[in-house]
């Protein structure tokens, strides 16, 4: 609660007293629950290797339908790779974002605002809706899936599999499209940039 408290702080106003606040009380859960910065840093230093680090400003603003609920689903550019936030919103919070402009309360409008993004500018730019078929039982610490991924009358499949070390899992899908005798190409651009560019044609 506390730790809440003084990042609130910190968005609202952005000074550097409030961020020392924040590291503050980091500091003292750290301590409480005996946490070793070692293997914190080593857990940030992985995750950054995945899925990349807060470095440079936010470039796209998706949202996907779920049955009766919606994603809102920011991505972060950063020098290694893409940093993805994803929260439920309800259809009228996502109705009154689309028809009237009012971002919907969240960790999402806190973090956009705390890197000062004026969120009254914000508006949707495409939709992408995938559907996806996860392949049960394909190993005790990996997903495997397909996705059909809509957007802008266009549609397109993928394969993904998700694990805890990217080249493993990279490995581990070769291997799958070569046993379904399938040409393994490595997607460059992920299906949100791919949305993202079909607009800019």
């Amino acid at each position: 609660k506390k730790l809440l408290e003084e990042v609130n702080e910190y968005i609202s106003c952005h000074e550097e007293k409030e961020m020392a606040d924040i590291m503050e009380v980091l500091k003292a859960i750290k301590k409480f629950r005996k946490l070793s910065d070692e293997n914190i840093e080593k857990i940030r230093k992985s995750k950054e290797e995945k899925k990349g680090g807060f470095y440079n400003k936010i470039y796209l603003k998706e949202v996907i339908e779920n049955t009766n609920e919606y994603e809102e689903n920011n991505k972060k550019s950063t020098q290694e790779g893409l940093l993805e936030k994803k929260e439920s919103i309800s259809e009228k919070e996502f109705d009154n974002f689309k028809n009237n402009g009012v971002f919907p309360n969240g960790s999402i409008k806190n973090l956009l605002l705390m890197f000062g993004v004026d969120i009254t500018k914000l508006k949707i730019q495409t939709t992408l809706k995938t559907e996806r078929i996860v392949i049960e039982n394909f190993s005790d610490d990996e997903v495997f899936a397909i996705d059909k991924n809509y957007y802008n009358g266009l549609i397109d499949y993928e394969l993904e599999l998700e694990g805890t070390s990217l080249e493993r899992a990279k490995n581990s899908l070769k291997e799958k499209c070569e046993e379904l005798n399938i040409d393994f190409v490595e997607n460059a651009k992920s299906k949100q940039v791919r949305a993202m560019e079909t607009i800019k044609k």
